[in-house]
């Protein structure tokens, strides 16, 4: 039988079908680009009306509820705004010291910006951020061993976001959209609706050690002889080569004359200093000396708890080789006032002021 004339008899499809079906396909194509456009578009807007970094922050408008507890990321908006005219950099040994506390001790509005591990390259550049957005009252820089160091590194191994700290964020809105943004606007959105709680103070302040009922001292001696110092460390480092005291002293250059310049090394453990005569402890001394002159030069307070004394040989006041307890911290505060006050080094030893208007 002759089936020639059948058109399907080739398996081949007539061509109103597969116009039909390019069609379904363009159809389906621009559909799924429209939506995706649509969602892009949604959030970015979402991110952008939650402004979960501050891009809108400004002198007098308070930041948003802080809920990323990267530091680096959160951080610019409390610099950017909010009704403050004071500030705290460093790194984790000046965390703990309470903008609250502060602002009674020295009649400002402190923001605690120190910033885990920070290196002194990305303290400068948030300390830039702050001075340049509003009046100052008060500037306190909590120094470590690093501002001594010949080659302080440019960043620790987190990310640093550079746009964030640059003068208006540049493109910013489209910078920071990403699935943590998204993340971190939606729980901002829940703060604000009372359904969760600030994940960092709008001040900065934060208490990242444990409950204090959780402390065990035989744990804490561990810790702390984990930290002790390496007496050969730096040994083949010029002790006057510490470029970053340099931008130390530029900076407190910027900051006007008639506020509170106050730099104090921040009282690590005994076991964490250089002992006098090593190399370690020969660099720390010759950066406090560094130091002492930068503020005798630029009208700063210079305190020294970087010390052998009765605070840094007492296990029970730390966690580690580096970080002090609660209470300590209350006294850090009391002391700082002290020494702005009279000009005094401390009866007992704590501190010694290294320079002084």
């Amino acid at each position: 039988m002759d089936q020639s004339g059948s058109s399907g008899s080739t398996g081949t499809p007539a061509p109103d079908t597969v116009a039909a079906s390019a069609a379904d396909w363009s159809t389906f194509a621009r559909t799924l680009i429209g939506c995706a456009a649509l969602v892009g578009l949604a959030s970015v807007a979402f991110i952008a009306m939650l402004d979960p970094y501050g891009l809108r922050a400004a002198p007098g408008r308070p930041p948003g509820p802080i809920m990323d507890t990267n530091q680096r990321l959160s951080y610019p908006q409390i610099a950017r705004g909010g009704r403050i005219d004071a500030a705290v950099f460093g790194t984790s040994t000046s965390r703990l010291l309470d903008p609250t506390a502060l602002d009674a001790a020295f009649d400002a509005r402190f923001a605690n910006l120190a910033v885990n591990a920070a290196t002194p390259d990305e303290q400068i550049r948030l300390a830039d951020l702050f001075l340049a957005r509003r009046p100052v009252r008060a500037i306190l820089f909590g120094l470590d061993v690093t501002w001594c160091a010949a080659d302080p590194p440019a960043r620790t191994a987190n990310a640093f976001p550079d746009w964030l700290y640059a003068e208006g964020a540049p493109w910013g809105m489209l910078r920071q959209v990403n699935l943590r943004s998204a993340t971190v606007a939606a729980q901002a959105g829940l703060a604000r609706l009372g359904l969760a709680r600030p994940r960092i103070r709008r001040d900065g302040y934060a208490v990242f050690t444990p409950p204090e009922d959780r402390y065990d001292p035989e744990r804490a001696r561990a810790h702390i002889g984990a930290g002790a110092a390496d007496p050969a460390a730096k040994a083949d480092a010029p002790d006057d080569l510490m470029p970053a005291l340099a931008r130390l002293d530029v900076f407190l250059d910027r900051v006007p004359a008639e506020a509170l310049k106050l730099v104090a090394f921040m009282p690590v453990h005994a076991v964490a200093q250089g002992a006098p005569g090593t190399p370690a402890g020969r660099r720390e001394a010759a950066c406090k000396a560094r130091v002492a002159a930068i503020g005798a030069r630029r009208g700063a307070v210079v305190v020294d708890f970087r010390r052998v004394s009765p605070l840094t040989t007492r296990d029970a006041n730390y966690w580690d080789a580096l970080h002090y307890r609660l209470p300590v911290a209350a006294g850090i505060v009391a002391d700082l006032k002290a020494a702005v006050t009279t000009g005094a080094d401390d009866p007992d030893g704590v501190y010694r002021v290294l320079a002084h208007p």
